[in-house]
């Protein structure tokens, strides 16, 4: 009986293990662990650095690095993703801590920031119980591309008083800008020295021994220097007292809820953003994305259980996620490795820490935001399309002059707003047959050679048409037929995939229009959801069976069958 009893205390306890870590395999446990350490080197420097930028004490990017990475590994489904803060979430924390608690009493700074913490959390478990992960897919790429930008160049500003031994209040950030000028003349130049001399080795390690910590060697070296040379007494500031062990238990401050919420609902989504974009660019062969509404729940949790603990709002960062990938992580195993060495730097290393100068935390921090600046970016999206451009350059701007948080909303009012134009704006194609086959593709200048037939014009809409492009795609099509001046308009519908009534309503109109004008109209290439919908209104009564066809190339040998019989034989010759 008490045999029993212990069996299904194992069975159970077995199942309340996440489900990777009941499969795991002891032959991934060196790759795992190794992958941990090497990406220790890279989060905890990094962490350091981040939670200046929040204006937090250091020790917060360790516990920022500790649990929030445990639950995340426990709850997530990424195998490498690495968590911990980023350089997004740091700025936005400074942003709303700056207004929360502009006296920057250390007491009530730790309320807010756990108070932050927690309402993050809550609102990705929200988002997650109401299943709203696919919102993560309202940010495009480009204007993401700008918000990103613009955060590097708010952060350097941010971090250049550090780097060159000045101080004045922070204000707007052209007012930042002003002062760090005027504040040129009063640069301590040993401060100067080391900050530059950090970020020379940084990017030289990174560029000569990319497999090396180059982070880790060079906190190291500055932390020996400084105590060495004591640096200190040549007017190099240093971070100052870390405290050791672990975190202790954090009250959020409830009444500071009110006015962090919409702070902390952009740090959601924000959060979501990176972390589901970090998750999803590394992945093994054949490894499923990870769940969107799963990730929702695992960084909710992961923010829930960090705010309590003393941590800054946190997620996945793409760097730090990448070393983890290249380090050769199998599972989640290397996310807790991390951890443990976050850990063992709170207990053992915090005395270290403080002889750490911050113009090399400003340097270190400043090396990889520029980063996030990606001129290479900027050209792919000019070369494809300049429209995109456009709005990358909005959402640069909107960080840059409105702010961290309400750069946020202008990324995804840009999005929509991007997205509105293209959908209320679709292509119109002419269409041209290749020579010799049936095969039919836009009018191009770089085939001069594709068949037009005299009398018929071919024109192929893409996308869904609804009441948001009706009347543009009416317009469209009317001025090609103008010019065309055609018996028969064949209207392809084979890249449509839905048409709305507000339409359907469109083409009836400019059927009888046509009709008026001795045009014909046909259609073609009808998927069955749209055919259905055409043949329940007006316009399918008046097209009949006679003006659908099943594809171009039957309308086509329709109209040339039609066009014989009258007497005008075409030969496909005579048109090239």
């Amino acid at each position: 009986m008490v045999h029993d009893t212990s069996t299904r205390r194992v069975k159970l306890s077995h199942h309340a293990l996440p489900a990777w870590l009941r499969s795991y395999d002891k032959a991934w446990a060196r790759q795992d662990i190794m992958a941990g350490l090497t990406t220790s080197t890279v989060v905890i420097p990094k962490a350091l650095a981040y939670a200046t930028v929040a204006g937090l004490p250091v020790q917060v990017g360790l516990y920022t690095a500790f649990l929030p990475a445990i639950l995340y590994a426990l709850m997530g489904a990424s195998k490498t993703l690495s968590v911990s803060t980023t350089t997004t979430l740091a700025i936005l924390s400074s942003a709303a801590l700056a207004s929360a608690v502009p006296n920057e009493d250390p007491a009530a700074l730790v309320a807010a920031t756990a108070t932050l913490a927690l309402l993050v959390g809550l609102f990705l478990l929200i988002a997650s119980v109401l299943r709203l992960g696919f919102l993560a897919n309202f940010i495009s790429e480009p204007v993401l591309t700008g918000f990103k930008a613009g955060i590097a160049v708010v952060i350097v500003i941010d971090q250049l008083p550090k780097l060159l031994g000045i101080h004045f209040p922070k204000g707007p950030f052209f007012s930042n800008v002003r002062e760090i000028i005027r504040g040129i003349p009063d640069t301590s130049l040993p401060t100067l020295a080391v900050g530059m001399a950090t970020a020379g080795v940084l990017v030289l390690l990174a560029r000569a021994l990319p497999r090396w910590p180059a982070p880790l060697l060079v906190v190291a070296g500055a932390i020996a220097l400084s105590g060495l040379l004591g640096l200190s007494s040549h007017g190099v500031e240093p971070i100052g007292h870390v405290p050791t062990g672990l975190p202790s238990l954090t009250m959020p401050d409830l009444a500071l809820a009110g006015q962090l919420w919409p702070s902390a609902l952009g740090m959601a989504l924000m959060s979501f953003t990176e972390t589901v974009a970090s998750g999803r660019a590394f992945l093994k062969e054949r490894e499923p994305s990870p769940g969107a509404n799963r990730e929702l729940f695992a960084t909710g949790i992961a923010n829930v259980g960090g705010a309590l603990f003393g941590a800054m709002p946190a997620g996945g960062g793409a760097s730090q996620t990448a070393v983890n990938f290249q380090a050769g992580a199998c599972t989640q195993v290397a996310g807790l490795v991390t951890a443990v060495v976050s850990l063992a730097v709170m207990m053992l290393l915090a005395p270290f820490l403080a002889l750490m100068p911050k113009s090399t935390l400003a340097a270190v921090v400043i090396v990889f935001s520029v980063g996030l600046f990606s001129p290479a970016e900027f050209r792919a999206i000019a070369r494809i399309r300049r429209t995109e451009l456009a709005w990358t350059l909005v959402a640069v701007c909107g960080v840059v002059l409105l702010g961290t948080l309400q750069g946020i909303f202008v990324a995804i009012v840009v999005s929509l707003v991007a997205l509105a134009y293209q959908v209320s704006n679709p292509p119109v194609h002419v269409l041209r047959r290749k020579p010799g086959t049936n095969v039919f593709r836009p009018v191009s200048a770089n085939k001069p050679g594709d068949v037009s037939f005299p009398g018929l014009l071919i024109l192929r809409p893409e996308g869904r048409i609804f009441f948001l492009n009706a009347d543009n795609l009416g317009l469209k099509m009317r001025r090609l037929i103008a010019e065309a001046k055609p018996r028969v308009v064949v209207l392809d519908l084979s890249a449509v995939f839905d048409i709305e009534y507000t339409a359907l309503r469109m083409l009836n109109d400019a059927d009888r229009r046509l009709r008026r004008d001795g045009i014909s109209l046909w259609m073609t290439g009808l998927n069955p959801t749209v055919l259905d919908m055409v043949r329940r209104s007006p316009l399918g009564a008046s097209l009949g069976d006679t003006r659908l066809h099943h594809n171009l190339d039957a309308a086509v040998s329709r109209y040339l069958a039609a066009t014989s019989v009258e007497g005008e034989t075409y030969h496909e010759a005579d048109t090239r």
